[in-house]
């Protein structure tokens, strides 16, 4: 595996096409597209966000006075562990996923003694011994990124640059009807000031860290790449030094056509028409509910003409 590896993380609040730009990501040739969320976070994060966002997504932090093999451990990763150690019920049962979790956690172990122990030599240790003990994963040789998504996680964007030389940060956005409407189908759903609280703040987060990292920070709109995922990725993936692919038309996972992107994520047909339905879906309360919570960013992310669209 190429030693001088980078790392793209991507971000997205719920609902909000972070799973669907993963999915589009995956058949590119010079990415290593980790197969499911990368919940990289441990029980030791425990700050002013952790009431609001679970721990699994947030960048992790570790016990670093223990051992390698109890900072694996802590790593919560839910989706891949479920799938590797106990796959009758996991929902991505349906695929082949050929890892040995224990394999992986050895030549984690291995990767982390080799360098000086720290948060950002775990995560790509980590990285590294998931596509190095996955089997059947798609390989082309040509790869030059390792590619995580976790829900939540731009607010710690900062550190995460800060932290891995080279790496960038890909924060999704959708409008907030849409993704509010989505939302509300899960089995317990957030209410609407919940939601919108967590959906500002990662706003907040996102066009704060744009400015303060203009090279290595991209923020790009779901509805953006709904309309032309070749354009709108194949943009992101040049800033990268990536040439771009005609796989980013197409979500896949381990390079097999998706024919929707569900249960990776709930947005299961992206396309602009699908999405303005969602978002008519609500009833005019919670549309004027969802825009006096996110007008602050409506003008920034333009986003005011779906509320027109909405009320017109």
């Amino acid at each position: 595996m190429n030693e001088t590896m980078g790392l793209l993380m991507i971000g997205a609040m719920y609902e909000n096409g972070g799973n669907t730009t993963h999915r589009l990501l995956d058949g590119h040739p010079q990415m290593y597209v980790y197969p499911f969320e990368s919940q990289l976070g441990t029980r030791h994060v425990n700050d002013y966000l952790s009431s609001l966002f679970p721990v699994k997504y947030r960048w992790p932090k570790f016990a670093l006075e223990s051992s390698p093999q109890d900072d694996y451990a802590d790593i919560i990763d839910e989706e891949c562990k479920v799938r590797a150690r106990t796959p009758e019920v996991s929902k991505f049962r349906h695929v082949r996923f050929d890892l040995s979790d224990d394999e992986r956690r050895e030549r984690f172990v291995s990767y982390a003694n080799e360098a000086r122990r720290s948060r950002a030599t775990n995560v790509m240790a980590f990285f590294k011994a998931t596509f190095d003990a996955w089997g059947n994963c798609r390989r082309s040789g040509e790869e030059r990124f390792f590619v995580g998504y976790s829900p939540i996680v731009v607010v710690d964007a900062a550190t995460i640059l800060a932290e891995v030389a080279g790496s960038h940060f890909l924060h999704i956005v959708r409008n907030p009807w849409s993704a509010y409407a989505d939302t509300k189908k899960r089995a317990v759903p957030l209410s609407l000031g919940h939601y919108m609280l967590a959906w500002a703040t990662n706003q907040y987060y996102a066009l704060m860290f744009r400015d303060r990292f203009p090279d290595r920070f991209h923020l790009v709109r779901i509805e953006d790449v709904m309309a032309d995922p070749m354009r709108t990725l194949g943009e992101f993936c040049e800033k990268l030094g990536l040439r771009r692919s005609a796989s980013l038309s197409q979500p896949s996972w381990n390079g097999e056509a998706l024919t929707e992107v569900y249960p990776w994520g709930t947005i299961r047909v992206p396309t602009p028409e699908a999405n303005l339905a969602t978002a008519k879906e609500l009833s005019a309360d919670e549309i004027e509910g969802v825009r006096r919570r996110a007008a602050h960013y409506l003008d920034a992310l333009g986003y005011e003409t779906v509320f027109s669209q909405l009320t017109g």
